[in-house]
């Protein structure tokens, strides 16, 4: 079982964990009671309730780099292009939005 960090602006928000029956995100109860949190996406609003998919969370999926700057990212750290959790860990750490991905210590 794989986890990684999730931050919405430089906050910690949350953990997205692999799990053998795929992936779920859960909020952090700090984030959760803070009233000033916004949802780190529109199709993943502020509960307690664990997100769960069989699949990557679409909103996940989507953060992962395509085309090219995927090519680039599997050829020169050996990735392999369907392992998402190992994609987006080690390319989302720094994205062009407000969230970004680290790995869970």
């Amino acid at each position: 079982m794989r986890k990684c960090e999730v931050f919405y602006k430089n906050y910690f928000a949350g953990v997205l964990m692999e799990t053998e029956n795929g992936y779920e995100f859960t909020y952090d109860d700090t984030y959760l009671n803070n009233p000033e949190s916004e949802p780190i996406s529109l199709t993943l609003p502020l509960r307690e309730k664990p997100y769960t998919e069989r699949t990557m969370l679409p909103f996940f999926d989507g953060l992962i780099p395509e085309g090219w700057m995927l090519d680039l990212a599997v050829n020169n750290w050996k990735l392999n292009r369907n392992d998402r959790m190992g994609l987006l860990i080690s390319c989302c750490g720094d994205t062009i939005g407000a969230v970004s991905i680290k790995p869970a210590e």
